[in-house]
């Protein structure tokens, strides 16, 4: 299994375009994708709910294949807003209050190396 790369476009993140991002991101799953990058770099202008929603709905459709999503390459007005709605996690930060990924909060004598 080999990592892959999704590439998100202006109609990706229009109002009715998650389902075709979702479509992709499960084509590349079944096609033996181990963890998908999600590039947003390319998208123009400023954030809109809609690109939360597509967002969103991938972070679902990962969860669904039990596969990793990470998102890339967002820019700092996007990154805000999903760090406010709760979606930080994707872009590998941790949200308020809760350790980053893979981080232990506290080490018990006789606990496991992680």
């Amino acid at each position: 299994m080999r990592n892959r790369t999704l590439i998100l476009t202006g109609p990706d993140t229009a109002p009715g375009g998650a389902g075709a991002a979702c479509r992709r991101l499960a084509e590349l799953y079944a096609a033996g994708a181990a963890a998908v990058e999600c590039d947003v770099g390319a998208l123009a202008g400023p954030p809109a709910l809609a690109a939360v929603e597509t967002l969103a709905r991938l972070r679902l459709t990962a969860r669904r294949w039990n596969r990793p999503l990470a998102v890339t390459g967002a820019r700092p007005e996007l990154r805000a807003l999903l760090a406010l709605v709760g979606l930080g996690e994707l872009l590998g930060e941790a949200e308020e209050g809760e350790p980053a990924g893979g981080v232990q909060e506290g080490v018990e004598p006789g606990d496991p190396a992680v």
